[in-house]
């Protein structure tokens, strides 16, 4: 049976180790939070120092260790596997300090931190044993070996622990925590070293072949002030780089609460001259000039076409005298606050409030891509203002009337205050209670306007409301693959009303989501209809922004494909691009459930709104549509064919297909079918058609040079 060396400690060289130990600990937490609160350049340096520093200080401690060790031999150890253990120590630093400089980290990332770390730091430690070089080799047990191997993996994931709990302590005592910490992870890493040691047992008659390479008592030293001076000049370093960052904040906050005072005072003076005094809005002098401003800016951002709108909305309270006069004055400046406060609430940042008069305001609403929108805004006022106010105990309630003015939708920009203001007028003839939009000649044809909205009402029920249908066309084949449907008007007195005319009457006068409804309804039945007659068509339908903000939109339409007895496919809804931008949640709220029930969606208009590509990827739509304004360019403009290819190509990158509209000529449509356009649309290949007039064409009754049917619609003819 073979004996075994006598083995002792020079407990002083223990000390030092276990000295290195606890600085370098307290070094190394110092060091993270320099990684974690640094920019990112100077965060990335102190990562790769520290990494350095941490290690080196590791390292020393588990040298010192080794030179602590004494057998009744002369111990050395191999420069190359000396070399090799130090690099695995700062491997497992950086592997330290990078988590550390994560704001959090969860029970993986730690598990996966903590086995690294322990890999790191066991393979110092037994690659720095390999270093001794002894023959006959060392006799490991085999079970201290991995006891040690686990107090690494446990002490790595102590540390990294620490280093999220010292983030909760508080700056003045941190300190004493910080102290303490270092004192445990310093007595968990000389564990595992000396667990290590113990593990290891020399065979009597062992000879060290590198006894005469790295050793002695002079490398103890040597290492031992290289190791502290290195991490003493550290931690001088951190604890002033740390400073002069504090000295940076406090000077910036300084500058900042110097200019925030500025600020303060420049906007008492400027509230001073351009504020109502009663109410606190801007004055008709501020109002005036924000508008001059806004329409400065919206001629930069309309340089070439119309992109952004503003609006003017003179609100004027309906009743109010009575009640001033009745109540006296300190109750109607008292609704006045009211008014204005709650005016406020209805408007955007980006919106301008004034009182101009006794009981007038105005709104100024910048970045409006259509009329619905400032229609919106109105409903929203009118509703507020109806709520009742508190006077003097009492609940008193009035209304107001609203004229809404459109830039550069409705005339001279030089009169937009005036046209709103013979706008609220009308409105106020019509009853109060209400807004109405601007029209040119609407003190002479408010009558005019009454009787047609009037009959709009009745339109449904006398049957005067139809759909026509416009083809589609297959950009591959040539062949009719699809059909929009159009609402038409055919008055008994005037004949075919435009859409332009009534459907803004319908948005002025509350009647949209009536005719929507309508129109989901007549095109499921009218695509049934043909089902029965072997054509299978899709169909698609336009939605407004009234629709799309009215809840249970997609329960209204699963029922009416149901009731038809239709396939979901079947159906497509189109929305406006700038309507499914402006209120983004709405939009995907709506797509969201009609994609749940599997209708087909489309963005209509494309390039005309104000799209985010982020949102545009987040949407479940399955198409996009060139607005027309392109298509029309596209023969004589480079920047028109620039536009739609770029669009082209970014649905197909989103997987989208693309529907060109307002095809006219020949050249337009080579043009959008060189560049993949996916469908057509225009009068060059059919004008909007009754339903019975498409359902003869595709029964062979075709106009003449006209294009056929895609299989897939009259396949089970």
């Amino acid at each position: 049976m073979s004996s075994f060396m006598p083995f002792s400690y020079n407990l002083y060289v223990v000390a030092a180790s276990f000295a290195i130990a606890m600085l370098a600990s307290y070094v190394t937490l110092d060091l993270a939070g320099r990684v974690r609160t640094s920019q990112r350049r100077v965060g990335i340096a102190w990562w790769a120092a520290g990494s350095l520093v941490m290690g080196t200080g590791i390292w020393s401690m588990h040298f010192l260790g080794m030179q602590a060790f004494q057998l009744p031999i002369e111990i050395g150890f191999g420069a190359g596997l000396t070399l090799l253990s130090w690099l695995a120590a700062v491997a497992a630093a950086a592997v330290a300090l990078g988590l550390a400089s994560r704001e959090r980290f969860g029970p993986l990332p730690l598990a996966l931190g903590a086995l690294a770390m322990g890999a790191g730091i066991s393979g110092m430690h037994y690659i720095g044993m390999a270093a001794m070089d002894m023959v006959p080799g060392i006799v490991w047990n085999l079970g201290i070996v991995a006891l040690s191997v686990l107090i690494a993996v446990a002490a790595s994931a102590a540390a990294l622990l620490i280093f999220q709990l010292l983030r909760r302590v508080r700056p003045s005592r941190r300190v004493a925590w910080q102290v303490a910490a270092s004192f445990a992870m310093a007595i968990a890493i000389c564990g595992m070293h000396y667990t290590g040691m113990a593990a290891a047992s020399f065979v009597a008659g062992t000879v060290c072949r590198s006894a005469g390479a790295l050793g002695g008592p002079g490398l103890t030293a040597l290492v031992l002030i290289a190791t502290g001076m290195l991490l003493i000049s550290t931690l001088f370093t951190s604890i002033l780089d740390a400073r002069l960052q504090s000295t940076a904040q406090n000077l910036t906050r300084s500058l900042k609460e110097s200019n925030a005072r500025l600020r303060a005072a420049n906007d008492e003076l400027q509230k001073r001259a351009f504020a109502d005094a009663l109410t606190g809005l801007p004055n008709r002098l501020l109002f005036e000039d924000r508008l001059i401003h806004a329409l400065l800016r919206l001629d930069r951002t309309n340089h070439l076409r119309v992109v952004d709108r503003l609006a003017v909305l003179f609100v004027d309270l309906d009743g109010f005298k009575p009640i001033n006069d009745s109540f006296g004055h300190a109750a109607g400046d008292a609704i006045l606050r009211s008014a204005a406060d709650r005016l406020r609430q209805e408007a955007r940042e980006c919106d301008t409030v004034a009182r101009v008069g006794g009981d007038e305001f105005l709104l100024l609403l910048e970045d409006v891509t259509d009329v619905a929108a400032c229609v919106s805004v109105a409903n929203r006022v009118l509703a507020s203002l109806s709520r009742p106010f508190e006077v003097s105990g009492k609940q008193v309630q009035i209304t107001c009337s609203i004229g809404i003015v459109v830039h550069p939708d409705h005339g001279d920009r030089t009169k937009l205050v005036a046209n709103a203001d013979a706008a609220m007028y009308a409105a106020k003839r019509a009853g109060g209670g209400c807004y109405t939009l601007f029209e040119p000649h609407m003190g002479s044809d408010a009558s005019e306007q009454l009787e047609l909205q009037s009959d709009l009402r009745l339109a449904i029920d006398r049957g005067e409301l139809q759909l026509h249908y416009q083809p589609k066309i297959d950009g591959t084949r040539g062949q009719i693959s699809g059909v929009e449907a159009l609402l038409r008007w055919n008055h008994p007195r005037h004949g075919m009303v435009s859409p332009l005319v009534f459907i803004g009457l319908a948005e002025r006068f509350g009647l949209i989501n009536k005719l929507g409804n309508w129109v989901i309804n007549e095109a499921c039945r009218q695509t049934a209809e043909w089902a029965r007659s072997g054509m299978r068509m899709r169909v698609a339908i336009n939605l407004s922004v009234h629709q799309l903000r009215e809840s249970g939109l997609a329960d209204r339409i699963e029922h009416a494909l149901k009731f038809h007895g239709l396939d979901a496919s079947q159906l497509l809804c189109e929305i406006t691009e700038s309507v499914a931008m402006e209120d983004i949640k709405a939009t995907q709220r709506t797509f969201d459930g009609l994609a749940r029930i599997g209708v087909f969606l489309s963005i209509d208009d494309f390039g005309t709104g104000y799209s985010s590509l982020n949102y545009l990827r987040q949407l479940p739509a399955q198409q996009l549509k060139i607005d027309r304004s392109f298509v029309n360019d596209l023969e004589g403009s480079e920047d028109a064919r620039a536009v739609v290819s770029a669009v082209v190509s970014l649905a197909h990158a989103l997987g989208l297909k693309v529907v060109a509209e307002g095809v006219e000529t020949a050249g337009q449509r080579d043009i959008l079918l060189a560049m993949d356009c996916d469908e057509l649309q225009g009068f060059f290949f059919a004008r909007p058609m009754p339903a019975d007039s498409l359902l003869a064409w595709s029964q062979g009754d075709k106009p003449t040079g006209a294009v056929d049917f895609t299989p897939s619609v009259i396949g089970s003819l």
